[in-house]
């Protein structure tokens, strides 16, 4: 199939969700006001039982982004100054942030290419007595490889901390992101499958004592009001972004499934091109909170799509260990070829609940055209 018209395919459009929203977001705001609930609150309370029981744990500690929540993770199981945490360099800064935020040294593992997340094989021989946690990201809603990662860790004596601030709703062997390790962290950023009006985040748990550290943690280490326990953080979430996001997980499972519907029709029509498509193990349910694949001269790509009105986006250009901000950790191009060669050639497609399925066969038609089949 060749377009015939030139279509306007935005990256994602959150104006049209709070549209679709608006006559239900209006009056809890309007909620929180009338109770003045503005820092935590009925609402927040009300979001982390919800969300606690959609994620299928014990606990859900609401914090005001996704980075403290990783943060306040690290803390909780005990990662100290000196001590090195094992993560892959494919992700976002605030993965290896936290871990410097700790004093501690991300320690980086190549990532496996059919799915862009760690490679379990090649953790073992990152790990050293130093060693205290491992971070898997669930990088794009597709699910780490999470039972050799266990099997390692409990062998190992290790705790695991999920990067789940992209997997709301996935699923690894029936189980829910967010229950898979000790403790696991989520982003609700605007563009997230589950997004707040600005920035939140939370912490998910099954472990009574990191709930009760983080609780106390997000608030200055309160365990009683003026009662510091330690010292600690305001990490608390507002008002606002709980009353947001009760209303927005109810909708939540429908939009995954959507995303998911997507995902297929762009696997369908792009099945012979030029392209590499991600692995998506038929055991697991990826929550694509991104539809990316790998393609060479990317950015040439992106060019001739954004000619045809098709926005795109790049997740991520540069791997971590490539950062000027870990330049000490003395890792050169060609340390992890394989992620390298991943940040060189992603490119994102747009991919949201409310995009038409005329337009993701306008983008994916308008590919093929320009990378070409097998």
């Amino acid at each position: 199939m060749t377009p015939s018209t030139t279509m306007t395919v935005p990256y994602l459009d959150l104006k049209a969700e709070y549209a679709a929203l608006r006559d239900e977001i209006l009056p809890a705001i309007d909620r929180v006001c009338r109770n003045a609930s503005f820092s935590l609150g009925e609402e927040v309370e009300a979001f982390e039982k919800d969300f606690a029981a959609y994620c299928e744990t014990k606990h859900c500690v609401a914090l005001n982004s996704g980075t403290s929540a990783l943060h306040l993770g690290l803390l909780a199981l005990g990662v100290q100054p000196g001590d090195e945490v094992i993560t892959s360099p494919n992700t976002f800064a605030a993965t290896a942030e936290v871990i410097s935020y700790c004093g501690a040294t991300p320690i980086f593992v190549d990532i496996d290419p059919a799915t862009a997340n760690i490679d379990p094989e090649l953790i073992e021989r990152a790990i050293t007595p130093q060693t205290k946690v491992i971070l898997p990201i669930h990088l794009c809603g597709r699910p780490a490889a999470m039972d050799p990662i266990r099997e390692i860790a409990q062998r190992r004596n290790l705790k695991i901390l999920e990067d789940a601030c992209q997997a709301h709703g996935a699923r690894y062997r029936g189980k829910r992101a967010g229950s898979l390790g000790h403790a696991a962290a989520f982003s609700f950023y605007p563009t997230k499958n589950l997004g707040a009006y600005g920035e939140a985040g939370a912490l998910t748990t099954n472990d009574d004592r990191i709930a009760q550290f983080a609780r106390a943690a997000r608030a200055h280490g309160q365990t009683h009001r003026y009662e510091h326990e330690f010292v600690g953080y305001n990490y608390r979430m507002e008002g606002f972004q709980g009353a947001v996001l009760r209303i927005k997980l109810a909708h939540l499972p429908a939009w995954n499934q959507r995303r998911l519907h997507l995902a297929r029709m762009y696997r369908r029509l792009l099945a012979g091109a030029h392209v590499e498509l991600l692995h998506d193990d038929p055991d697991d349910e990826c929550a694509y909170h991104l539809f990316t694949l790998n393609v060479t001269q990317r950015d040439s790509v992106r060019q001739r799509l954004a000619e045809r009105g098709i926005e795109t986006a790049v997740h991520y250009p540069k791997p971590l260990h490539l950062q000027p901000a870990y330049a000490n950790c003395a890792m050169p191009r060609g340390t992890f070829p394989h992620a390298e060669r991943a940040c060189e050639r992603v490119l994102s497609l747009p991919l949201y609940p409310s995009l038409p399925d005329d337009q993701v066969e306008y983008v994916a038609a308008t590919l093929r055209e320009i990378v070409g089949v097998k």
